[in-house]
C-alpha cells in the first residue's frame, strides 16, 4: 500500500469564504499515482471546514444567510467564548459543516457523484491556514 501527504494552505482576505479546492486536490490524487484506494482531505483549524456539494452561488449564498441565522457573528458578547476573542461564530459554524470528507479512488479519480465537488469553508479569516490530503492505496 501507498501513502501520501501534503498540506495545501489559504489564506482568505475576509472573515469568511467558500472555496472550490477540487482541482488542487485533483492535483494531488495525480501526484499520488495512487489509482485505487481512499482520499481524505480535512481542515487543519477550528474554525475552518472542508465539504462536499455542489458548485453553484446561489446554494453558497444561501449557506451563507443560513449559518449566521444559526450562529450569528454579532453580538460577540453573546457568546462566553469570546471573551478577548470575536470568533465563537466560526466555532459553531465549522461544526456545522464538518472537518473532513473521504472521497473513493477508483481508476485514479475521484469517485464523485455529478455535481460533487470539494470546498474550503473559512469562517474566521484574515490569516493562513491549511488543509491535509492524505492518500491511500494502490
Amino acid at each position: 500500500m501507498q501513502s501520501y501527504r501534503k498540506e495545501l494552505w489559504f489564506e482568505v482576505p475576509t472573515r469568511r469564504a467558500f472555496i472550490n479546492i477540487t482541482a488542487e486536490v485533483n492535483r494531488c490524487l495525480q501526484e499520488s499515482g495512487i489509482q485505487e484506494g481512499l482520499l481524505l482531505v480535512n481542515a487543519m483549524h477550528i474554525t475552518a471546514s472542508v465539504f462536499i456539494n455542489d458548485d453553484e452561488p446561489g446554494l453558497h449564498h444561501d449557506y451563507e444567510v443560513w449559518l449566521e441565522k444559526l450562529a450569528p457573528h454579532e453580538p460577540v458578547s453573546g457568546y462566553r467564548h469570546n471573551v478577548g476573542e470575536d470568533n465563537a461564530d466560526a466555532h459553531m459554524k465549522r461544526q456545522v459543516m464538518g472537518r473532513e470528507v473521504v472521497v473513493a479512488v477508483t481508476g485514479g479519480r475521484m469517485d464523485f457523484g455529478t455535481w460533487e465537488q470539494i470546498f474550503y469553508g473559512e469562517f474566521d479569516g484574515r490569516r493562513r491556514k491549511r488543509v491535509l490530503v492524505k492518500i491511500i492505496g494502490e
